[in-house]
């Protein structure tokens, strides 16, 4: 990956909906070889194209980001739980992390009434959970999907 190519990367990333035409002319290339990198880039380094949504639009406003500690460690109970969780469509992301607790989740939910059926009905139900801690994000100061490159 050379300069040009991270360029692109960077325009991508800021705006997808950019047609090859408009990046070849922030970058200084033609449209042939710019639409040829962006394919190879498309291979190599991009996983997906999204839209991010406005989440009060979508009535999604609360996000809470909340700590998950296991009863054990055994791997058929980390591999369940996994599984289940991909099952919550509420849950934006599952991370596995070290620390004081084994994963953090990114949970989404319209209000407080809503978090807390999701978690009486989706959450506690869920076999091996000993500890559930919950912190509500009051602002959002930064939120970015722009990797540096």
């Amino acid at each position: 990956m050379d300069a040009i190519d991270r360029e692109i990367l960077k325009l991508l990333q800021e705006n997808a909906k950019q047609n090859t035409k408009e990046i070849a002319g922030k970058i200084g290339l033609t449209v042939s070889p710019t639409f040829e990198r962006i394919k190879k880039l498309e291979q190599n380094y991009i996983e997906k194209y999204v839209a991010i949504l406005k989440k009060e639009m979508v009535q999604k406003s609360m996000i809470v980001y909340c700590q998950i500690s296991l009863s054990n460690h055994a791997r058929e109970l980390i591999d369940s739980f996994k599984e289940q969780i991909l099952e919550l469509p509420e849950i934006m992301g599952c991370y596995h992390v070290s620390g004081n607790y084994d994963f953090l989740l990114k949970i989404a939910t319209s209000d407080m009434n809503a978090y807390q059926k999701f978690v009486i009905d989706e959450l506690s139900v869920i076999k091996g959970i000993s500890n559930v801690q919950s912190s509500f994000v009051i602002d959002e100061i930064k939120n970015d999907t722009v990797y540096p490159l």
